[in-house]
């Protein structure tokens, strides 16, 4: 059976941002989707279980639902049996960690947070800020985006300002919108985002 629609549900708006340039490389032009956006993390994390219960009776077998944290610095696998959990009191069936088993809802974390798939995408990074330097994927800090220390936003905003952008502070909707157009789906260094495109990607070969 095809997915028809996709409901998105995020923390906050520069990940909506971001999933705006993403989710139409990933799905194309045959599948419709909705970002939902919520009041933060916790927010999410205290509606999710009642939203759930009411995508339960809907989604049937053209329908899906993903659910996308940051991780900050909570530990990942009890936060993602957490979101599993919560799908599993709803009655809905998740899609697995390593994408082999199909599901009705997939929950992934950005590690540990958003701004470390832009880090895993330097091509994109110079592409929206060309004077960021070509050598910045290379230096030992950032080959692993997902195990930057101190803040992958705190440490993106300093790597902007030394290129003379973003000078008064990161502006993370300003930011999505100048990096997620040039990002590419295979190749980013961030294995959070990559599990994440590999999931959706699943998400819809499952459903066939």
């Amino acid at each position: 059976m095809t997915v028809e629609h996709i409901e998105v549900l995020v923390e906050e708006q520069s990940m909506a941002r971001a999933m705006g340039h993403l989710l139409p490389a990933i799905l194309g032009d045959r599948v419709t989707y909705e970002v939902r956006t919520f009041n933060g993390k916790q927010s999410l994390l205290r509606k999710l279980p009642s939203r759930l219960r009411g995508y339960a009776n809907w989604v049937g077998e053209t329908k899906r639902v993903i659910v996308i944290l940051d991780r900050d610095g909570d530990d990942c696998v009890e936060l993602k049996e957490k979101l599993d959990g919560f799908a599993a009191e709803a009655g809905m069936s998740t899609v697995s960690v390593t994408g082999s088993r199909p599901g009705q809802v997939i929950n992934r974390l950005a590690i540990e947070e958003l701004e470390a798939w832009y880090l895993g995408d330097v091509a994109a990074l110079r592409a929206a800020y060309p004077r960021v330097p070509s050598s910045l994927g290379e230096r030992a800090k950032f080959r692993d985006p997902d195990a930057v220390k101190g803040g992958t936003a705190e440490a993106l905003e300093r790597v902007l300002k030394d290129a003379k952008y973003h000078q008064a502070g990161l502006e993370k909707l300003a930011l999505a919108d100048a990096v997620g157009p040039h990002m590419t789906l295979d190749g980013n260094r961030s294995r959070s985002f990559q599990k994440f495109v590999d999931g959706v990607r699943f998400l819809m070969d499952g459903a066939r």
